[in-house]
């Protein structure tokens, strides 16, 4: 079964035509303002990303046996013509380097990289009998065609260890895609990763799975076209693979800093960074090649600290301090440092440059967000007034391509003080709509809120435009003239972004304005891998989250279940509108017992069968109430993918 990673929710074939929309004047001063500020003219970056160049695919597509494409490299061709006025000439930048696809020499005879075949970069490392496999990519389609090419091209070698650096999906879901289970088995090949790893990759984004996977279809822009007037990118990379997303336990976990290991027979010491860019993350220095495996802590991009998809808040004074601690065991020694995303960076100046800029920029957040916040500044206005000095502001590499200036300077606000600012007049706000058709009311009616609308679009204030006419289109959903002049402004806004998952989201937004919400296939929620691997704690927290709270306040269930083809046995209760569960015991005064193999819990949950038909086929076997049973499948929700986003 092929399926599509949550947290990317790529939505194959769902692509909704350009808006066909100019760039205004205010757009092309804005764009023009930043190309004088930054420096176009240097061009270490390009040098950097074609550098030890080796080949590419002959058919820049990535498919499916059955013919279906999971990557399509020459969907960012137009990147190679003339650039056009309805971008930020930042991030077409960004985006012209990111798409720079191939195989790559990164240490003579010993490192490579492929790049440009999914969201992610995979690396490999010649050992004494094998690659050393990095960061296998997010599906098994566009590993296997970058393993394929380095076999092809560099030499033909087996799988000797694979390290996967953190646990987010792009950097993991390929692996069964150059290995089988039966062959780590068999030839006992190391799978190195951090701590918490396993349990972190495979409960990411599930509880909260349907929303983050909703907002990740705008943040990756999966339901624009890629083009001038669509979607660029991502910022951190191309875009996301659509494929077979697959998953494989540690055999080696990593939990001190530094821990020395040798991987077939090649020196590395690990420095484990969880927290900063992921719960579960390490990099690595390998001191015979005087090479630095970045993974994701440091980038050629401002990274989230949120992102916008929806996570966790991010500290960036663990960014710093991880960055400076690399800086002060590794500064004095390195010459080459590659990572998880975008190209290496070459030569020691250079390097310790690049990681004192990356380290600096996030340690400017987080304490520049403070200190307003000490002196009384709230969430938005220390977010409004937040800028990079020059020294940090002007190198490509600490621009917000992924992250901002502006919402991460929010997000380490939220990380400390939360949501409230402070002002008691905003303590309990109305919900959107009713506080829009308020708003609405005290401007004069939809009428009025447009017709002054239209003079500070003329003007170029697209910020406060949107802000006013997203209260009319909350008061009045079916105003079109409201909505078709909002999806004008956010395209103007999205033009000028220089963040891809701003602008993607931006876009997004205008084009279900336009278009509606279009339904088509639902993402799957999860690959079944991912499925099957889950702790049966995880599995139960979600279980709770989908019950219909209001609807169950008045129930009163009691169900133990027994599992014995894993030998696993939990209870749960439902009393006060709220599902509490217990593993490893049993509850002797419940109503029912229910049997049933783990492997059936995983197929329900994968959509593959229901517990009703299960129960009617005799795959499940019921000893006492089971209208209790019934009763408690009836209060389970589900969840709609495609909720209203731009819309009530």
């Amino acid at each position: 079964m092929r399926r599509t990673c949550l947290a990317t929710a790529f939505i194959a074939g769902l692509v909704g035509s350009a808006s066909g929309q100019e760039a205004s004047e205010a757009t092309i001063a804005a764009n023009k303002a930043l190309h004088d500020y930054l420096p176009f003219e240097d061009q270490t970056d390009f040098e950097n990303a074609t550098r030890g160049q080796i080949a590419t695919l002959e058919v820049e597509q990535i498919t499916a046996p059955d013919g279906t494409v999971i990557y399509d490299m020459a969907q960012f061709d137009f990147l190679k013509g003339e650039m056009p006025e309805t971008v930020n000439h930042s991030l077409w930048r960004q985006s012209k380097l990111n798409a720079i696809h191939g195989l790559f020499e990164v240490v003579k005879g010993n490192i490579y990289q492929v790049r440009g075949f999914d969201l992610a970069v995979m690396s490999f490392v010649r050992g004494e009998n094998g690659w050393i496999v990095i960061d296998p990519l997010t599906a098994t389609e566009t590993a296997a065609a970058g393993y394929k090419l380095l076999r092809e091209r560099v030499e033909d070698l087996p799988i000797t260890a694979v390290i996967f650096t953190h646990s987010h999906v792009d950097h993991f879901g390929g692996v069964k895609g150059i290995l089988t289970p039966d062959e780590i088995a068999a030839r006992k090949i190391p799978v190195i990763a951090p701590e918490g790893f396993f349990e972190e990759a495979v409960s990411e984004n599930l509880i909260a799975g349907n929303a983050m996977s909703r907002r990740a279809s705008y943040m990756y822009g999966n339901l624009l076209e890629k083009g001038p007037q669509g979607s660029l990118g991502s910022g951190l990379g191309p875009t996301t693979a659509a494929g077979t997303v697959t998953i494989t336990e540690p055999t080696v976990t990593v939990s001190d800093t530094p821990t020395e290991m040798k991987v077939d027979g090649v020196d590395m010491i690990f420095l484990n960074t969880p927290g900063a860019e992921a719960p579960a993350e390490f990099m690595f220095y390998i001191p015979k090649f005087k090479a630095m495996m970045q993974a994701e802590e440091i980038n050629h991009t401002m990274h989230n600290l949120y992102t916008l998809r929806g996570a966790k808040v991010r500290n960036g004074d663990k960014f710093a301090k991880y960055i400076n601690d690399t800086i002060n065991r590794f500064g004095d020694d390195v010459q080459v440092s590659f990572g998880s995303h975008n190209w290496p960076t070459w030569g020691n100046t250079a390097i310790v440059e690049f990681w004192k800029g990356q380290r600096d920029t996030y340690r400017y957040l987080h304490d520049e967000t403070l200190r307003l916040a000490n002196k009384g500044e709230t969430m938005v206005e220390i977010a409004e007034q937040m800028q990079l000095p020059d020294s940090l502001a002007r190198s490509f590499a600490n621009r917000g391509y992924y992250g901002t200036v502006n919402h991460n300077a929010k997000a380490q606000y939220q990380l400390y003080f939360g949501w409230f600012s402070d002002n008691p007049s905003q303590l309990h706000e109305l919900p959107p709509v009713e506080e829009s058709r308020k708003f609405v009311e005290y401007a004069g009616g939809a009428d009025a809120v447009i017709a002054r609308a239209k003079a500070d679009y003329a003007a170029g204030n697209y910020r406060w435009v949107a802000t006013a006419l997203n209260h009319v289109v909350f008061a009045e959903p079916a105003n079109k003239a409201a909505r078709d002049m909002l999806a004008d402004t956010l395209t103007q806004m999205g033009y000028q972004a220089e963040s891809g998952p701003w602008r993607n989201f931006y876009l997004s937004g205008a084009k279900e304005l336009r278009d509606g919400v279009v339904r088509t296939a639902t993402p799957d929620a999860a690959s079944p891998d991912m499925i099957r691997a889950l702790p049966l704690g995880i599995y139960l927290d979600y279980l709770a989250v989908r019950l219909n709270h209001p609807k169950a306040a008045g129930a009163d269930i009691a169900l133990n279940f027994i599992l014995p083809d894993v030998n696993q046995t939990f209870t749960l209760t439902v009393t006060n509108g709220v599902m509490n569960y217990t593993t490893g015991r049993q509850n002797a005064g419940a109503d029912a017992t229910v049997t049933m193999n783990r492997s059936l819990l995983d197929d329900i949950n994968l959509g593959q069968t229901r517990l009703v038909d299960a129960m009617q086929a005799g795959q499940v076997q019921v000893d006492g109430n089971q209208d209790k049973v019934v009763e408690f499948i009836g209060l389970l929700d589900s969840f709609d993918f495609w909720f209203n986003i731009v819309t009530p």
